[in-house]
């Protein structure tokens, strides 16, 4: 049922096409950005009143952040698409546990952020901002929160930062559009059209845009977990990605997926952390 709606809706923006390109384009742009889950819910609610929370502010849009006090180094957390920092708690309360000091933050248009829609180009201004706040000496970042960080480090150059850990990120945003046309099986006019809207709104083509491209320069030290299970980002974005970032390991897990969400991948990131 679901495949058949998505269907659907994609004939239906290709007959828009032909009245209006742009138009039509825009409304699969809009699609493609607005997430339709990731707000918080009363269980999340109820952890993430176990944090500090402090609202900070890029341009007019309030970045929710929360932070788990420790004395020992800080780690900044990445949440992917339609979800929120909620999704961590487990991490947050081992590393809480050993002594860290934890901050994590809503994406644009997800938890108690603000926006309506979400980019990762966004989600790096936000991640810069929080990182001027609480200056982080590690960084997780999951799925298109990896991809995001990554956008952000190769922008400011943040050089505090000693450690990237990336769980089933993206490598190239040139890709993700693919995969999202092909699902919906949109029309050459509406993917060329795409193309010129992401120029217009980013300043640059979608091939311009690469994880893997970012992280070329990048000092920091680097682990890449991704799973040859995942049906969301395929593994071979996590090679493109270690063939890039020089000061980088990758390690493969088998049947964990995307979400990564497993006592085996805590462990990795510990002593990766730890190192």
């Amino acid at each position: 049922m679901k495949e058949v709606l998505i269907k659907l809706i994609g004939t239906y923006y290709n007959m828009l096409s032909y009245v209006s390109k742009p138009y039509a384009a825009n409304k699969a742009m809009y699609l493609f950005t607005k997430p339709r889950a990731g707000r918080i819910n009363e269980e999340q609610s109820d952890f993430s009143h176990t944090a500090y929370q402090e609202e900070l502010k890029y341009e007019h849009y309030p970045i929710m952040t929360y932070r788990w006090l420790g004395k020992k180094q800080t780690i900044l957390l990445t949440h992917g698409w339609e979800s929120n920092s909620a999704r961590w708690k487990k991490l947050i309360l081992a590393l809480k546990k050993k002594g860290f000091n934890v901050i994590a933050l809503d994406a644009p248009a997800h938890g108690k952020s603000g926006g309506r829609a979400f980019d990762a180009m966004l989600y790096a201004e936000f991640i810069n901002v929080v990182a001027r706040r609480f200056s982080p000496d590690i960084l997780i970042g999951h799925s298109v929160g990896g991809m995001a960080s990554a956008f952000f480090l190769h922008k400011y150059q943040f050089s505090k930062l000693k450690k990237i850990i990336l769980l089933g990120a993206p490598s190239e945003f040139q890709d993700v559009i693919k995969r999202y046309t092909d699902m919906l099986g949109y029309n050459q006019r509406i993917v060329t059209q795409l193309e010129e809207t992401i120029i217009q709104r980013f300043g640059s083509p979608s091939d311009t845009l690469s994880t893997a491209r970012f992280l070329e320069t990048i000092e920091s030290e680097g682990l890449i977990i991704h799973d040859q299970d995942d049906h969301i980002i395929p593994y071979n974005d996590a090679l493109l990605i270690r063939n890039s970032f020089k000061n980088s390991q990758l390690i493969t897990t088998k049947g964990l997926g995307h979400s990564l969400m497993d006592a085996s991948v805590a462990e990795h990131i510990y002593a990766f952390i730890d190192a």
